[in-house]
Parts: structure tokens; C-alpha cells; sequence
């Protein structure tokens, strides 16, 4: 969904929205994206207006907290769920019972290595299709959120929103960091039958999980 019709999306859903901090905290960041929007495509450096948007995340504060929560162990069944994308599709888990799902949660959108990690994955998405795995990002950001992210970084697969009941499915899945608001920095890969035959919890926020680890478990799923 390109920019405009993302606009339009917000434009129908605020008003259903309830008045309050996170209702205005949505509304402000709808109006700098527009603005940018309006400075970009009026001028002949579309692309680097873009690029600097894309590049924010290398001034962004640092994550480097430590893990603070487990995360669910492999042999457990995974907890399904039902969560709007961008577009306010909602997904559910069990939609792809059948094929290989691979669930990230991660911090926060526009985050340092949020950004790296996603980015890193989209480049490597024909890999993860090859396998005939599903991959899901998952954080507490708003569906707006998720949309201008996934627009400036030029990211296709889809980026659910845990926003309401704040974190509710990070908590269910164990990776939910309470002093801070949002998730741990998390894999889980869920088999066919919904069973976790992966778990990735990093150390520290700042850790992107070995994306090669990654790929040997939907191996040995593709084996069995």
C-alpha cells in the first residue's frame, strides 16, 4: 500500500480512536509524515529525502539493555493470536497452519537495530519463500506506525501490531519487558502443527540473532 492510500486509512480510522496522549502522540506523527511527504515530492531530490528518512535510525538512541525475559522453550505449542497488520487486516496465527511461520518480535519501529534486522530480512525474503516459511514482525507500534515504517524502509512482509492490549502477545509468548514497554528481541519458529521448534531470545536488545541459525531450523523442519 503506497503512501496516499495509508493516509487515507488513518483519515477513516482516527476517529475511532479514543481521545487521549496516544490518540494526538498518532495524530502528530500522521502530520510530520505528510509533511515529509509534501517536501519530498516537491522537490527533484525525492530520493534523498527519502534516504535520509531511511538513515534516521543510525542517530537514533542506542539499545543495549540486557534480556530480562525468557521466552517460551522449543517443544511448546505456540499461542495463537489475532493482530492487525498495516492495512488493519487482522492475522491470525493459526491462518498458516500447514506452513513453517516465523514470528519476530522485536523492540520498536525506526529503532537501530529494529531497522538492521528488518532490513536484513527483507533482503533475504526469496530465502525464507524458498522454505515455504511465513515471517511475521511483531511490536507494540501503532498499524500508522508499522505503515510509514514499512514504506521507508521498503519492507513487504507483513508488521503486526501488539499496540492494544498493549503487548499481549509478547507476554503470552514470554518476551515482554515490563520496565520498558515493549519486547525482547525474539525468533520463534513455529512448525506446521503450531509447535515452537525455535526459540531465539537475545542476550541483549542491541543483538541481531543469526539469521544462518534461523535457516538451519526451517532445514531440519523441511528434513523431518
Amino acid at each position: 500500500m503506497r503512501f496516499p492510500e495509508l493516509a487515507r486509512r488513518f483519515l477513516e480510522l482516527e476517529p475511532r480512536l479514543a481521545e487521549g496522549p496516544e490518540k494526538e502522540a498518532l495524530s502528530l506523527l500522521h502530520a510530520m509524515l505528510q509533511e515529509l511527504w509534501r517536501e519530498v515530492g516537491a522537490r527533484p531530490g525525492e530520493r534523498e529525502g527519502l534516504e535520509a528518512l531511511r538513515n534516521l535510525y543510525k542517530k537514533a538512541p542506542k539499545m543495549e539493555a540486557p534480556r530480562v525475559a525468557p521466552g517460551l522453550s522449543v517443544g511448546e505449542r505456540a499461542p495463537d493470536f489475532a493482530l492487525p497488520d498495516a492495512q488493519d487486516n487482522l492475522v491470525r496465527l493459526s491462518d498458516f497452519r500447514g506452513r513453517p511461520v516465523v514470528l519476530v518480535f522485536y523492540p520498536l519501529d525506526w529503532s537501530p537495530g529494529c531497522s538492521q534486522q528488518l532490513d536484513l530480512y527483507q533482503a533475504e525474503l526469496p530465502e525464507f519463500e524458498r522454505r515455504n516459511a511465513v515471517l511475521l514482525g511483531i511490536s507494540v507500534d501503532s498499524i500508522y506506525c508499522h505503515g510509514a515504517f514499512a514504506f521507508a524502509r521498503g519492507l513487504t512482509f507483513p508488521l503486526l501490531a501488539d499496540f492494544h492490549p498493549k503487548g499481549e502477545v509478547a507476554r503470552r509468548y514470554r518476551v515482554w519487558r515490563e520496565e520498558d514497554g515493549f519486547s525482547e528481541r525474539a525468533l520463534f519458529v513455529v512448525d506446521p502443527e503450531g509447535v515452537i521448534r525455535y526459540a531465539h531470545v537475545s542476550p541483549y536488545l542491541h543483538h541481531i540473532p543469526p539469521i544462518e541459525e534461523l535457516f538451519q531450523a526451517l532445514d531440519a523442519l523441511r528434513r523431518e
